[in-house]
């Protein structure tokens, strides 16, 4: 019989599945968990976590997940062992936070903006696997791409798409996500670095 690991990682893909499937079809549920930044005013700050666990539709809802899936058991393992087996969750949420921040300082005063999605923290989680397994094989739309050629593509991408600011994505939350991946991540463990460099020196192609 196939038991499935219930970790952390299982334990938030679940409840944002749950959370984002019920707001699909309530739109109150997903006007009072969406980042609006008005609502800062009134002291709803706990969005800065609740947007990320409502999705835009399935898609969006079924990419975030299946990263999160595939990396973030692996980042768990690595951050579980800090702040009494909690490390992973707070790495997450703080994933959320710090994502959405430059977000909500150049929108506060937008009241025709918003954001939703797990798409920061879980940049985040990806990124900080990258400072492991540099050269470690992402499928892209079941395209193999080495890690560290997909982080190259994705920041510019995000760059580029940012600055043309023709989308309802946010693309500053991306690239807020993966900075925030890494930098915590060489803070909690700093020989990080020269591992990340040793690998990336070895390519195992």
């Amino acid at each position: 019989m196939l038991h499935l690991p219930f970790n952390h990682t299982i334990t938030l893909i679940l409840i944002t599945v749950i959370v984002s499937l019920v707001a699909f079809s309530n739109r109150a549920l997903m006007n009072r968990l969406i980042f609006w930044p008005p609502a800062m005013q009134r002291g709803q700050f706990d969005r800065f976590i609740t947007h990320g666990f409502v999705h835009a539709d399935g898609a969006h809802l079924l990419f975030n997940m299946i990263t999160l899936f595939f990396f973030g058991s692996i980042i768990e393992s690595f951050y579980r062992q800090y702040f009494y087996d909690l490390g992973f969750v707070l790495f997450y949420l703080g994933g959320l936070i710090f994502a959405i921040l430059p977000s909500y300082l150049q929108h506060k005063n937008d009241t025709h903006w918003a954001s939703l999605g797990a798409s920061g923290a879980v940049s985040a989680v990806l990124f900080a696997y990258i400072l492991f397994e540099p050269w470690k094989l992402i499928f892209v739309f079941f395209i193999p791409v080495p890690a560290i050629i997909f982080a190259v593509l994705y920041i510019a991408y995000s760059i580029w798409s940012g600055k043309r600011g023709n989308s309802n994505i946010n693309h500053s939350a991306h690239l807020w996500g993966a900075a925030y991946g890494v930098i915590t991540t060489i803070i909690i463990e700093p020989r990080l670095i020269s591992h990340f460099i040793q690998k990336l020196l070895h390519i195992p192609y």
